[in-house]
């Protein structure tokens, strides 16, 4: 990928079909299993999170690209797309499946990759770093958030 450019919108473009398969499969499956489970009173409303993972969508994207154009080695870009592989998955466990702990678990992946990327990024890129923050924070909402849900549940 010579065109910087190119290999920006490529990343995005990877990153939000994967978004994409997560928010089919919840709008497919999410009703009226989500209507009739315990949800904790610090759950956020169902619009919060479209415009929210927007956001972190762009983020970890321009973090990953930005990492990967100072990376020696290329490698930063197969654990990213299998960080994102995890992030996806999550919407098809949770809202496709109804398996709350299993989600719960992919969701501890998640987080490691978010640790294990941050860490690289820190090296790298310390833009990339940051950029990484809120998602950091986002998933460890909600690994506190599908927890909950899965106590009540």
């Amino acid at each position: 990928m010579n065109n910087k450019y190119l290999s920006l919108g490529l990343i995005i473009i990877i990153t939000f079909v994967a978004s994409g398969i997560g928010s089919f499969v919840t709008s497919s499956f999410k009703e009226p299993w989500y209507s009739e489970i315990l949800l904790p009173s610090f759950n956020p409303p169902s619009w919060v999170f479209g415009p929210v993972w927007t956001i972190l969508y762009i983020f970890m994207s321009v973090a990953a690209w930005s990492a990967w154009k100072k990376a020696p080695e290329k490698k930063i870009l197969q654990i990213y797309f299998i960080h994102l592989f995890f992030n996806s998955i999550w919407s098809v466990l949770f809202f496709g499946f109804h398996q709350i702990f299993i989600a719960l678990i992919d969701l501890a992946i998640i987080l490691i990759f978010i640790i294990w990327l941050m860490k690289i990024y820190y090296q790298l890129d310390k833009i990339s770093f940051l950029l990484m923050t809120p998602y950091l924070l986002w998933s460890f909402y909600a690994l506190v958030l599908n927890a909950n849900i899965y106590y009540l549940n």
